[in-house]
């Protein structure tokens, strides 16, 4: 790996990276400001999610929850709701969550303080560390994964960036590199500068103000770095949905077991461990159990093999529209609503997908 010969060579290298942010930044709403909630919300938001798609976002919920206080007196269903389409719900809980610790621990007054910041729920040291760099300007290196990126590539560095040894190797090379006194902007330029010119895939080098000294760059090997050492394991699951109609009201259950979608709203749901048509699901027990052979209701398939990508996991998605003249006693635990009322309730992906379908 290449290091900074001499001490000036950080400082050569934090002005040409802010020059460069200076001339190419993208203006956003969250962008030069110090008010540390705007901040956090911002960059929970951010988490896994792109700019253009989070901006919108962050809009809708600066506006509806302004402050802390607003924030932590909504129920966490308006929450999710507000959050609905985003992906990632445990963001929003813990964003919720936190607003609730911040009224009760620190008075409503959200903190810049890295110490106490890293003490809320959802605040991990990266986290902690922008909203501490950004409105306070304190000296926290903020590495995501542009900046494992950029750095991998410039140094040659072939640590794995997903172990502790990796992350807590960046951090402190990006801690070396920081003009200490612009700590907030420097963050600011090493994210964006991941973010818009060193890339994934194939970047723009010959017009990189750092391809000079890359040595990705010099040995033509851009596409070795980021190193990572663990493989993602893909797991499918097989989602089959009923959307029960008895006159103008249908039936909703919430997702309160620990999995993906928590305490979000869905139709009455059977897994199965394989694909299954409909003659062979309609054998299953659970299937029995939900709608008993006493009954006889009507079964059309409206939306079949539905794909949704979640990390480490591929979702397929059957949904069928169930018309009951008799209600089933196996309905009784799921929430009764009226069909024009339906989208006052957090939903995931795949109800949002049947619901435009409709």
């Amino acid at each position: 790996m290449k290091l900074l010969e001499e001490e000036t060579n950080k400082y050569i290298f934090s002005r040409k990276l802010i020059d460069w942010y200076d001339a190419n930044k993208r203006e956003l709403p969250w962008r030069g400001i110090s008010d540390p909630y705007r901040i956090w919300l911002s960059e929970i938001i951010l988490q896994q999610t792109r700019v253009n798609q989070g901006m919108d976002y962050f809009l809708r919920m600066i506006e509806r929850f302004p402050d802390v206080k607003t924030l932590a007196e909504a129920t966490e269903d308006e929450v999710l709701k507000y959050w609905q389409g985003l992906g990632y719900y445990s963001r929003a809980r813990n964003l919720h969550a936190a607003a609730q610790m911040i009224v009760r621990d620190f008075g409503g007054q959200m903190p810049s303080d890295y110490g106490q910041l890293i003490q809320l729920k959802g605040i991990g040291e990266y986290t902690a560390a922008a909203i501490a760099s950004f409105a306070q300007n304190a000296p926290h290196p903020v590495v995501d994964g542009n900046v494992f990126r950029f750095l991998s590539r410039y140094f040659g560095i072939s640590e794995p960036v997903d172990t502790g040894k990796g992350k807590k190797l960046f951090t402190s090379i990006a801690g070396d590199l920081m003009d200490r006194s612009r700590a907030g902007l420097f963050n600011q330029a090493i994210m964006e500068f991941g973010a818009l010119q060193c890339v994934p895939g194939q970047p723009d080098c010959r017009n990189c103000p750092f391809s000079d000294a890359c040595v990705a760059f010099e040995t033509n090997e851009i596409a070795r770095y980021p190193v990572k050492q663990n493989k993602t394991t893909t797991q499918n699951r097989y989602f089959h949905y009923f959307h029960v109609r008895t006159g103008n009201y249908t039936y909703i259950c919430k997702r309160t077991q620990k999995d993906i979608w928590h305490n979000l709203y869905e139709f009455p749901m059977i897994e199965t461990d394989r694909p299954m048509p409909f003659e062979e699901l309609q054998q299953e027990k659970s299937f029995r159990e939900l709608f008993p052979d006493i009954h006889t209701p009507i079964f059309r398939l409206q939306i079949a093999n539905k794909k949704h990508v979640l990390t480490h996991r591929i979702l397929w998605a059957n949904f069928y529209e169930v018309t009951l003249e008799v209600l089933p006693d196996s309905f009784k635990n799921f929430i009764r609503v009226a069909e024009n009322t339906l989208e006052a309730y957090a939903v995931h992906r795949l109800m949002q997908a049947y619901f435009e379908k409709e």
